[in-house]
């Protein structure tokens, strides 16, 4: 038996255009098939992008008009040098940009796709499907790029005054380096797959990439950004120069491209060299390298052997008699859908991506409210006293607004989402012998616990940094936990009436119009119910009545409202529950 590959009918470039072709082929006739509504929204969504593009130009103008003013030059004296390292810090974060994005796309196109075994079986050679791989998941990856990167290189050579050469070349020396971040993003692929399952690592990339992106996204709020000092522009422009040094193989594409710009031919045409060099260089060796590790088998199967698990011991019911209590005080399927519930939240890392999103909102949020000290802005002191002694009042309960907007933001995926997580296995479900009364209580508990404790934390943490008064917390930890419940009602109501169960991808699990009236009608539940809690406080102070009065009342019809909005959706989606996944 030969272990030779199969003789390809076509060369390399040939047989990789072909399947680019045919790529592309599906992509138009999916736009030509599509409704006219979704092709007038991509037509708008490219005509945005170009506005974008030409903004970003303009504005790269007039930043470099400032970089190069006598303002900036008295805070920096060696301006010039700053604005020349920009090309190699843009090109250099580029570079880094694809090496890291391209690595989730590989992981899916050379292991989670699926196709991979139908194209390695086809008359072509083995090398034209990697090259084809590396080529998909360049373009996205670059395309993206090429809309911040170009503007701002383009804004620099036309400040610059800058040659024709320099515009050509800054492409190519894009494109060049994406070739080599998605090779070597590929062999680093192929290297933890062969460690790790690759689901396994799809689902830790997916919860990396929603920490940082929400740190990032909300990153502005915790900086200061007001007053910006010299020496800070001086440090900046320290920064800049320190990527900007000939050793660096990330600085040679951006010196090379200044000089070349400038007029300096010789050792332009000298870096830019390199860098293709290296370029060339990386991307051929990780081409090659693709292949034979995916023909001698290396690169497709796990290297780590699974050890066979010891069996865990029964946990004793004396050992937790509060737990065992309460589970006896729970019918037994609804005991048993809470812990397969709660059982699939844990193991799944996407779930574990969705849920982290309120609790670092929610400690920014926390750091901000603590950094306030708990006192209004000061203004100009011609605000009333009435209305002084309000603001401070709603300043003492807005732990209660961050506390209930974690777990809102939680409640829009445990809840709204907890029929529809069951998918095609929801016939385990509808065939067992488990009321629809039992089924809605287990999926109310899944979604309202965690954001009950979630809630329930951050209250806990500011009020002791606010050192509130203990009638104080103990309203504030009812009126969490009232408000809670009736959105978690809400939500669960329409993502019973908009359960999916056939989907593929996760973020089909809902459909559109359920999931839009849900997120509006839990958001204006949330504030109506608060506002009942909150009004007689209010209304008390203002009165010049006991706060404490006003927190009885406020617990007394708060409790009432939201009592009936956790009560009457439940109820009215009831004798729908049967008759899902019947259509």
């Amino acid at each position: 038996m030969s272990l030779a590959p199969p003789q390809p009918s076509s060369g390399v470039w040939p047989a990789a255009w072909k399947l680019l072709r045919l790529r592309l082929l599906i992509s138009v006739n999916t736009f030509r098939r599509a409704r006219w509504r979704s092709k007038l929204g991509t037509i708008i969504l490219v005509l945005v992008v170009g506005g974008l593009m030409a903004f970003a130009f303009y504005a790269t103008r007039l930043l470099l008009g400032f970089l190069r003013s006598p303002e900036f030059t008295a805070g920096v004296p060696d301006a010039a040098a700053f604005v020349n390292g920009l090309p190699v810090v843009i090109l250099g974060t580029a570079f880094l940009g694809i090496l890291l994005t391209s690595f989730g796309v590989l992981l899916q196109a050379l292991y989670l796709a699926g196709d991979m075994d139908f194209l390695l079986s086809a008359p072509i050679p083995m090398r034209a499907v990697f090259l084809t791989k590396l080529l998909q998941a360049i373009l996205p990856n670059f395309g993206l790029v090429c809309l911040v990167a170009l503007p701002l290189l383009f804004g620099l050579g036309s400040v610059g005054g800058y040659n024709g050469a320099y515009y050509l070349l800054v492409v190519v020396a894009l494109a060049a380096l994406a070739l080599a971040a998605a090779g070597l993003s590929s062999l680093l692929v192929m290297s933890i797959v062969r460690l790790f399952p690759a689901r396994r690592v799809a689902e830790i990339l997916g919860f990396i990439g929603a920490v940082v992106s929400i740190l990032c996204s909300q990153s502005g709020q915790l900086a200061n950004f007001s007053n910006v000092s010299g020496d800070q522009m001086l440090g900046a422009a320290n920064l800049v120069a320190r990527f900007n040094t000939p050793w660096s193989p990330l600085a040679w594409a951006g010196r090379g491209l200044v000089q070349i710009g400038e007029g300096h031919w010789v050792s332009g045409v000298g870096l830019l060299g390199l860098t293709f060099g290296f370029a060339g260089l990386a991307f051929g060796i990780a081409l090659v390298s693709a292949e034979r590790l995916y023909y001698t088998g290396w690169a497709s199967l796990s290297g780590k052997q699974k050890r066979k698990k010891a069996p865990r011991p029964a946990r004793a019911a004396h050992r937790r008699p509060l737990m065992a209590h309460a589970g006896r005080s729970l019918p037994s399927p609804v005991r048993a859908i809470i812990s397969k519930d709660f059982a699939v939240l844990r193991r799944d890392l996407r779930n574990m991506s969705q849920m982290i999103t309120p609790i670092i909102l929610g400690i920014i949020y926390t750091v901000m409210l603590i950094r306030g000290g708990g006192e209004p802005p000061p203004g100009q002191g011609e605000a009333p006293e009435w209305f002084m002694s309000g603001f401070r009042n709603l300043l003492d309960y807005g732990n209660i607004a961050i506390a209930l907007f974690v777990g809102w933001m939680l409640l829009q995926r445990l809840a709204a989402m907890g029929f529809s997580h069951e998918g095609r296995y929801y016939w385990l479900l509808k065939t067992a012998p488990v009321s629809a009364s039992q089924l809605l209580a287990s999926k109310f508990a899944v979604a309202y616990l965690p954001a009950l404790a979630l809630g329930w934390g951050f209250m806990l943490v500011l009020s002791l940094a606010q050192h509130a008064s203990l009638a104080t917390a103990a309203s504030s930890f009812l009126i969490v936990g009232f408000c809670l419940a009736a959105v978690t009602s809400v939500n669960l109501a329409f993502g019973v009436a908009g359960a999916v169960f056939d989907w593929e991808d996760p973020r089909q699990m809902l459909r559109g119009s359920s999931g839009c009236l849900s997120t509006l009608a839990s958001a204006i539940c949330l504030p109506v119910c608060l506002a009942f809690f909150l009004g007689p406080v209010f209304g008390a102070v203002l009165l010049g009545e006991p706060e404490l009065a006003g927190q009885v009342i406020g617990l007394a019809l708060g409790g009432l409202v939201s009592t009936a909005c956790a009560l009457i959706p439940l109820f009215l989606v009831r004798s729908r529950v049967p008759r899902l996944a019947e259509g």
